[in-house]
């Protein structure tokens, strides 16, 4: 009887270990099948811990574009521990921007969160595709960054320009060099100071210099946090203590900005919350006091936001308007042919306005030709929300996609001469147009083939008013001062090293006042 019944019990763990067997080789069979059927797009040999990284040189955007001419215009590539998929083309990038635009709505984590007293929650920029994102981006364009809101601070950055041109004019009086990048930088953290915390804030020098030291140091922790990136899970332990020095800065950001705000209810207290000319953070605290709205702002969502504006609009700005400049004075006929156009449409009795720029397409033209080459973010970061298939490959959940903006605006496929300055390529009705090429003159975020500031729903919302500081700033350069380069007759353009395009050396130059900006101010005023 015993032995009847252990057969039976040997047969049905039998039976247990048959099935189970069944099913586990089913299971990993399924795995392996789908595993191979996924198309992954091409990648080159790497080696080991540092992945890719020995195919990279100094400029990165740089170094991708060449390995795309190599292996496609959709590719993987390895960075230490960190993963991502390249795209160097228009064909991909409209996929990417447009086809599949939710899919790549998101922005991947970058740096650890814990060392940020500001989560990911409250950041507008890194915020995932949400409410609170999509909330944020409407408050961007109906009331922070819309055409009547820019127009009402036309005033700041005329009075801004107008002491840089007074440094500019300064310079020339005593035949001293200036350095440009440092001097136009001081302008525009000055204009985005103002524009966001009002004309009270930055009247104070400690402040506004405190501001500027702020998102110089932040700027600094860039380059330490992307080689923190590499380490994958070990970025966590802070290993080259960049964690702990952004913390320190923003804890010391925190508290002058928590100064600025309680000024402001303080004065919105005083008179009832109404204000002739309301600047971004009086625009914020009313939101965030809307019992109706459909988000309820916090003082750290505003605070993120306003370090994000600081962060975007200062350093973006002023580096194209270097590498615009320095384009202008290594080709003398396009400089001539911009101040000839000036001269002819505005005259020599008074200065470029912004009311002036649609009466300037060489103007526009330059402007254009100089995000071109030198966009405001050469290397654009998405996030992948949900698998999908990207130019015939598949792309899973959660996966980094970068587009390398740099690369497709310097595409031989898209562009006739991509690597050379020639503004003629964007006068579309001209006969000196250069090539043929009608999508250029479009400038309304679907063309795909000139995307400075990126493009679908995570396209900058503040484009329209860098276009209208570069084009000013640019106009006033040329009208107004003719340029002696200290120590040669050319800018140096080689391009820094890293993640972004920066000039590598200082735009040092000698202004010579040709129209001196102050007295024809005086003049038209």
């Amino acid at each position: 009887m015993a032995t009847i019944i252990e057969f039976k019990f040997g047969c049905f763990l039998f039976g247990i270990w048959f099935l189970s067997t069944l099913i586990v080789r089913s299971l990993i069979k399924k795995h392996a099948k789908s595993k191979a059927v996924l198309q992954h797009p091409p990648c080159p040999p790497a080696l080991p811990i540092i992945g890719h990284l020995h195919l990279l040189g100094f400029v990165f955007p740089k170094s991708f574009q060449t390995l795309a001419s190599r292996y496609g215009p959709l590719m993987r590539i390895h960075i230490g521990a960190s993963t991502s998929y390249l795209v160097s083309n228009a064909t991909v990038a409209k996929e990417v921007f447009k086809t599949h635009d939710v899919s790549f709505a998101s922005r991947p984590e970058f740096g650890s969160s814990e060392y940020s007293i500001y989560k990911d929650s409250s950041s507008f920029f890194k915020a995932d595709y949400g409410t609170y994102w999509r909330f944020m981006k409407k408050i961007c364009m109906m009331e922070l960054l819309s055409a009547p809101q820019l127009n009402r601070f036309a005033g700041i950055r005329k009075e801004e320009m107008m002491k840089f041109l007074e440094t500019l004019v300064r310079c020339s009086d005593e035949a001293e060099a200036c350095n440009l990048g440092a001097e136009i930088m001081t302008m525009t953290n000055n204009t985005i100071c103002r524009m966001a915390m009002s004309t009270r804030c930055s009247g104070n020098a400690n402040q506004s210099q405190m501001i500027r030291e702020f998102v110089k140091g932040l700027q600094q922790l860039v380059p330490m946090m992307s080689l923190g990136e590499m380490l994958g899970p070990l970025k966590r332990y802070d290993l080259f203590g960049t964690g702990r020095r952004l913390k320190a800065l923003l804890m010391q950001y925190d508290k002058l900005i928590e100064e600025i705000m309680m000024e402001h209810e303080k004065e919105r207290n005083a008179i009832d919350g109404e204000r002739e000319r309301k600047d971004m953070m009086d625009i914020l605290l009313d939101i965030s006091e809307d019992e109706s709205a459909e988000v309820k702002l916090t003082r750290n969502d505003i605070k993120a936001f306003l370090l994000e504006i600081f962060l975007g609009g200062t350093e973006t700005t002023s580096v194209v308007l270097q590498w615009a400049l320095a384009e202008l004075i290594n080709h003398p006929e396009v400089f001539k042919k911009l101040r000839e156009e000036i001269n002819t449409i505005v005259g020599s009795t008074r200065l470029v306005q912004e009311s002036d720029i649609p009466n300037l397409p060489y103007l526009q033209a330059v402007v254009k030709e100089s995000l071109r080459l030198h966009p405001t973010v050469p290397l654009i970061p998405r996030k992948c929300r949900e698998d999908c298939k990207i130019n015939g490959y598949d792309i899973l959940s959660n996966s980094r996609m970068i587009i390398n903006v740099y690369a497709i605006m310097r595409d031989p496929d898209s562009w006739e001469d991509p690597s050379k300055f020639v503004p003629e390529r964007f006068l579309v009705s001209s006969t000196e147009k250069h090539g043929d090429h009608e999508h250029q003159g479009d400038m309304k975020g679907q063309n795909f083939k000139y995307v400075p500031f990126g493009g679908g729903r995570r396209g900058c919302p503040g484009a329209a008013l860098a276009y209208t500081v570069l084009h000013v700033m640019i106009a006033v350069l040329v009208q107004c001062f003719d340029w002696k380069i200290k120590g040669g007759e050319k800018v140096d353009m080689e391009e820094g090293s890293g993640f972004t395009c920066g000039m590598a050396h200082p735009l040092v130059c000698c202004p010579i006042t040709r129209l001196n900006p102050l007295e024809v101010a005086v003049c038209s005023s």
